[in-house]
């Protein structure tokens, strides 16, 4: 029988992790790229492990008021504007910090940038900090006791936990610290490519264990051998659904509208971006109109509607749900 593979307006569509470019000029507009017939939700970075409190702080300042100028974006600051964009086909945007470095060891900045639309952040980026161990560590030696205070306030604030960038030790830590579901936003499968930032079949049964959802990037160097096609993408979600079930899948294609910005940043910060970003040259990306033809794939290679819905942004807004203030 033929699969009817149209978009359905009620699939609203949930992007867990882009990156805009980190500069006071950046255009926001290029987030309509995502544009598509019943709403869709974009989480967008505000800093990583390089920047001040002062840097995040004036990102997440331009791009708030760029946000509220524009006609057809919204600063989400509850799952009920999320829903909301469906009807109006808007896009509704929020923040995440891809480090706890921004906080500068002060806690209490946990609320101050949840109250400023930062609804998740990871602890550590690539490399071990105050928090905890990076990916990229020869030796993870897991969550800090600093780390579980940033957790256990994460919690509090009602800001997701995110071990995407972490160590595989200090993931499983995350998943065990954490009283509220945690994310893993943007992070392939290691059983399918091994990847030292992707992660382990036991980091994503934990995650999903806490009642999370792993979202899969659309990075080249992630899902294969720099293979940013729409067929590795969703072999990394397949793995995934098969592990750990539809329910705990979703979609962090961590796409970079500042693509040159990363190629110099994959340039100058040699201690970030190692051996496992470079091999294969300028790192490619799955685009976010490729990224939008993943509901026709799913649909296509007949994936259950409940499973569709899930993978294609209920999942995320469930956890949300559960865990924004």
């Amino acid at each position: 029988m033929h699969q009817d593979v149209r978009m359905n307006s009620a699939r609203a569509f949930w992007e867990q992790h882009a990156c805009l470019p980190l500069t006071l000029d950046a255009d926001v507009t290029d987030l309509l790229r995502y544009r598509r017939t019943g709403g869709a939700y974009v989480c967008v970075n505000v800093g990583y492990a390089p920047h001040s409190r002062a840097d995040a702080l004036s990102y997440i300042g331009h791009f708030t008021r760029a946000i509220e100028a524009h006609p057809d974006l919204t600063l989400a600051t509850s799952v009920a504007d999320v829903d909301a964009a469906v009807p109006d086909d808007r896009i509704v945007v929020a923040f995440d910090l891809e480090d706890s470095a921004p906080l500068e060891g002060d806690l209490d900045m946990v609320r101050v940038f949840s109250d400023l639309g930062v609804k998740s952040l990871l602890p550590s980026y690539n490399n071990g900090n105050a928090a905890g161990g990076g990916c990229l560590d020869a030796v993870d030696t897991g969550l800090t006791a600093y780390g579980r205070d940033l957790v256990r306030r994460m919690n509090e604030v009602g800001m997701l936990v995110d071990g995407s960038h972490c160590g595989t030790r200090t993931g499983l830590d995350l998943s065990a610290a954490t009283e509220q579901p945690m994310i893993y936003s943007h992070s392939a499968m290691r059983g399918l490519w091994e990847h030292a930032r992707n992660i382990t079949d036991e980091q994503a049964r934990e995650c999903a264990a806490t009642g999370g959802v792993i979202g899969i990037p659309g990075v080249g160097i992630f899902l294969g051998p720099n293979t940013a096609t729409l067929d590795a993408f969703i072999a990394h979600i397949d793995y995934a659904v098969d592990l750990v079930g539809p329910e705990h899948v979703g979609i962090g294609s961590d796409y970079s509208f500042d693509a040159e910005d990363l190629t110099a940043e994959l340039a100058d910060n040699p201690d970030l971006f190692p051996e496992e970003y470079t091999r294969w040259g300028v790192i490619e990306f799955v685009e976010p109109e490729t990224t939008l033809l993943v509901e026709r794939e799913l649909v296509g290679r007949g994936y259950p509607e409940e499973a569709v819905r899930g993978i294609l942004g209920g999942n995320f807004r469930r956890v949300a749900a559960q865990v924004w203030r």
